[in-house]
């Protein structure tokens, strides 16, 4: 039964549009990371709820978006999609095979529990990450940040029951070893960080460590969130969407079954045959703009509650760099969820976290262009470590 549960959630490729979705993540999130601190730490606006509750709101978007362009350079009708969005939604909520749900309602109830649970679990962390920057190095937030990788391989062994392996086992104390080397290697007392508010300047000589131990703490969350969506929101293998426009390889269940190497026509090309698989990453991207839904309608309320404690005044930006610079935010923010959200149900949370490590390389090219961190001995070492470690990770797992 264990073999066959961690066949089942093997990684596979996922074609063209899974890897160019991987490069967009990349480079979304060392975007957003980097005009994130600009925003708060260069022009002072230094609002992480909010900002928080705009970018995650504006996943929202993602659906729209992907509607769009199916409609513009597919024959996909919309009534098609959200009719297919639904049947998919209904079997994969009540167990039941999609042929014979035409009539069924549609599950409110488990759904609307599903996506509250979502947004919780995926927003600690985020909003944690906001703060973080305001304090720690961007090379620092990455490389801890990116340590989900491990997290999420521990959660796997657990949740996903996959086997412990003493080749990982070493992998896992090797990237954590690289971790520290980054972070205490930076966070001394030397790195100073002027934090410039609207009416101050607050010197944070003990941020760095402040910032560190809370991307560390959002990591963790992160970790166990890419599990949690992999085995309780992502598509089962039986409903997974099409990676091509033509076709698409289940995930097998069992090694006979991998080894039969069965593909199935893209459903919405051919109705006719009864297939009901969707669009690549249209399930995906529906589920994070319901996490865009819930936010923009329930996570107002913290707002105005830090609002009246003084804890984090509201105060929109007072000028159009800012504004540009939160917009930018926005949307490096729904490329890189919403993009990650599709690699989760095509790759697996380990895979698709190892492969997220590269964003440390380039947040270190990035630093080193803008001149906000010096290349540093330990720095090089740790992230040397941690890419190695999980490289040792993805090798054994595939």
């Amino acid at each position: 039964m264990t073999g066959e549960r961690e066949s089942s959630v093997a990684p596979r490729l996922g074609g063209k549009a899974a890897l160019v979705t991987f490069v967009a993540v990349i480079f979304a999130f060392v975007g957003e990371t980097q005009l994130t601190q600009y925003v708060q730490i260069k022009l002072g606006y230094q609002h992480s709820f909010f900002l928080f509750y705009v970018a995650h709101s504006s996943f929202v978007l993602s659906l729209p978006l992907h509607l769009g362009y199916l409609l513009l350079t597919t024959h996909h009708s919309p009534r098609a999609l959200i009719s297919g969005l639904s049947r998919i939604i209904t079997a994969q909520l009540t167990l039941r095979d999609p042929r014979i749900i035409h009539s069924s309602p549609f599950p409110w109830s488990r759904f609307l529990v599903v996506i509250f649970v979502m947004t919780a679990i995926y927003s600690i962390p985020a909003l944690l990450w906001f703060i973080a920057v305001v304090y720690a190095p961007v090379t620092d937030i990455t490389a801890i940040w990116n340590t989900n990788a491990f997290f999420a391989y521990v959660f796997s062994v657990k949740l996903l029951n996959l086997k412990w392996s003493l080749i990982r086992m070493c992998a896992v104390c090797l990237a954590t070893i690289g971790v520290l080397t980054i972070v205490y290697g930076d966070s001394t007392p030397s790195n100073t960080i002027a934090a410039v508010t609207r009416d101050m300047t607050v010197a944070q000589t003990s941020g760095p460590l402040f910032g560190d131990i809370i991307t560390l703490v959002a990591s963790v969350i992160y970790g166990l969130y890419q599990v949690l969506y992999k085995k309780y929101a992502a598509l089962p293998s039986d409903l997974e969407p099409a990676a091509e426009p033509t076709q698409y390889t289940h995930i097998p269940a069992s090694a006979e079954q991998a080894g039969d190497g069965e593909t199935v026509s893209s459903p919405l090309a051919a109705s006719d045959q009864g297939s009901f698989s969707l669009p690549f990453g249209l399930h995906a991207n529906f589920l994070t703009a319901c996490i865009g839904v819930c936010t923009l309608f329930v996570l107002w309320i913290p707002l105005t509650v830090l609002h009246y404690y003084g804890i984090e005044e509201f105060a929109l930006p007072s000028n159009m760099v800012t504004f540009a610079a939160i917009a930018g935010i926005c949307t490096t923010g729904v490329i890189f969820n919403a993009g990650f959200m599709i690699l989760l149900g095509v790759w697996g949370p380990i895979i698709t976290s190892v492969g997220s490590l590269l964003t440390i390389v380039l947040t270190l090219v990035s630093d080193l262009m803008l001149g906000s961190v010096g290349l540093t001995t330990g720095g090089i070492l740790g992230a040397g470590m941690i890419v190695g470690a999980f490289a040792v990770l993805a090798y054994d797992m595939f």
